[in-house]
């Protein structure tokens, strides 16, 4: 039997987070640039959340990377692109800014190393919103875990908290403006519980998984001519007269 379609979604726009060094990955640019699956893991991202209707995005990018990223999206409408702050919270802020022109009733914030965004999970993130002003995917603990001092945990008690994050556009908006610590949340459903907002929990999904180590990108590849675009933004240059992939050397960029 063929899968049931999901029904038209209600109308959200959508935070892209690409805004970090990304290093962590083993790549040799930040990972956000970095190839997988045939495009870069932010051509991937953004096209999921475009495919679920969001509009307009707002892309927190690192500050410079604008020209790169527009080539990256070409082809895509709605997108905006936002220069990031120095952490994850303070990139957030700044691209919920970016669109309060357009008014949005909801929104969706999502890390781009996350590329693989199933339309199922956004359908029930939004449709929670009818009860709560905000809603994350999330998934069980299935290892055993225990603290550093060596206490078990009860992972029944526990669960993996995943992005895309939802939210109603307004209250997402004031609590990120509202916030008085430092901007070091860990995400963005503790700046909206930490004005009072409750925050629903829905199934997510394990294609959800957050590209975070080499391993992750083993066997992708990318068209030539989108890594080198995206090797000389980050300060990758090709040693003169000479093609091949050993003349690639680190400068430091001008």
């Amino acid at each position: 039997m063929a899968p049931s379609p999901i029904s038209p979604l209600p109308p959200f726009a959508a935070v892209i987070v690409a805004a970090g060094k990304g290093l962590r990955a083993g790549q040799p640019l930040p990972k956000q640039f970095a190839p997988w699956r045939g495009k870069t893991v932010l051509r991937h991202a953004v096209e999921a959340l475009h495919r679920a209707g969001a509009r307009p995005m707002a892309v927190a990018l690192p500050s410079g990377a604008n020209e790169l990223a527009a080539g990256l999206l070409e082809g895509l409408d709605g997108v905006l692109l936002v220069t990031g702050g120095e952490t994850r919270q303070q990139s957030v802020a700044l691209a919920l800014e970016a669109l309060t022109g357009n008014g949005p009733i909801n929104v969706l914030i999502h890390d781009a190393a996350r590329p693989d965004c199933p339309a199922e999970v956004v359908a029930r993130l939004l449709a929670a919103l009818a009860d709560a002003p905000g809603a994350i995917p999330v998934l069980p603990v299935v290892d055993s875990v225990i603290r550093l001092t060596g206490e078990a945990e009860d992972r029944a008690q526990l669960r993996r908290v995943q992005t895309p994050q939802a939210f109603r556009y307004p209250a997402i908006l004031a609590a990120h403006r509202a916030w008085a610590g430092e901007p070091s949340a860990g995400d963005d459903a503790e700046v909206l519980r930490a004005q009072g907002g409750e925050v629903a929990l829905v199934a997510g999904d394990e294609r959800l998984h957050k590209l975070t180590f080499s391993e992750d990108f083993m066997t992708h590849t990318l068209p030539p001519s989108a890594l080198v675009r995206a090797m000389m933004f980050t300060g990758w240059r090709l040693a003169k007269n000479c093609g091949c992939a050993a003349c690639w050397f680190r400068t430091t960029r001008g």
